[in-house]
């Protein structure tokens, strides 16, 4: 499991990807790390992973961090 609360897979992680690539929020996460294992979605996440998730999708948000699509 990885023990990171913000690393690969976490859900500030995933929040923070989410946001980059301009996808909606949904929460979720990767246990074992991103694409590893299953994912674990917001009906079995707990209050405090969940927030986790929107704190990262916000804090990229904030940055303006997005995904160069090259269509402009």
């Amino acid at each position: 499991m990885n023990s990171d609360i913000r690393g690969h897979g976490s859900p500030y992680d995933r929040g923070a990807a989410d946001s980059y690539y301009g996808r909606l929020y949904a929460p979720h996460y990767w246990p074992d790390g991103t694409y590893v294992g299953f994912p674990v979605y917001y009906a079995d996440m707990s209050t405090a992973q969940v927030k986790e998730y929107y704190t990262g999708y916000n804090d990229n948000e904030d940055m303006g961090n997005f995904k160069d699509w090259g269509d402009e």
